[in-house]
């Protein structure tokens, strides 16, 4: 996918005017990419115009004006964007009871290290390839950045309805599985075919 460029960002006031609609438009889209993995993973797959959602959103919040501070922004969630091939997620750790967050989120201490979020398409397993520095030896992130390559014989499956499409995630006690709508492959196939 493109780069998101600086000229890709609306100034803060017009920003301010679209923003209603532009947010709604960006929440439809975004239901038709997050899934949960039982009840304590989501993944939400992310493209060009999540992401743009996500840089406009900070800077609205954080008020940021200074054009340098804006570059940082983009060259961040840049790095996020699919390549050609590659699907691409935010993962999020969704832990709401504050008594048990410790004890979860200890649970969930090297989910990013081996073969623990999978992407299964018929009989083909693909495993989600972690950004590193989510995590150290005694503490784990609630939001990592995954990855997965998609060869195009997968592709090939992805687009026919009546193959099987699963998400996984096999780690300790969690032990979760969900099955991938059509509409979810539907986006996957576009982020797949956008060079």
């Amino acid at each position: 996918m493109n780069a998101l460029m600086f000229s890709d960002i609306l100034p803060y006031a017009d920003y301010e005017r679209q923003r209603e609609g532009y947010r709604a438009r960006i929440i439809e889209l975004k239901k038709r990419r997050r899934i949960s993995i039982g009840p304590l993973i989501t993944l939400v797959f992310e493209n060009r115009e999540t992401l743009l959602f996500q840089i406009q959103e900070m800077v609205r919040v954080e008020q940021i004006f200074d054009p340098a501070k804006v570059q940082e922004e983009l060259d961040v969630y840049s790095a996020l964007l699919p390549t050609v091939g590659e699907l691409s997620a935010t993962l999020l750790i969704e832990i709401t009871d504050d008594a048990r967050m410790k004890e979860w989120l200890d649970a969930f201490m090297g989910l990013d290290h081996g073969q623990k979020v999978a992407l299964t398409v018929g009989s083909e397993r693909l495993y989600a390839e972690f950004e590193g520095g989510h995590s150290h030896e005694t503490k784990i992130s609630a939001v990592h950045f995954v990855r997965f390559q998609v060869p195009p014989s997968v592709k090939d499956l992805l687009a026919d309805l009546r193959v099987p499409v699963m998400l996984s995630v096999h780690h300790g006690v969690y032990q979760a599985d969900a099955p991938v709508p059509g509409s979810m492959r539907e986006e996957w196939l576009k982020d797949l075919t956008v060079r």
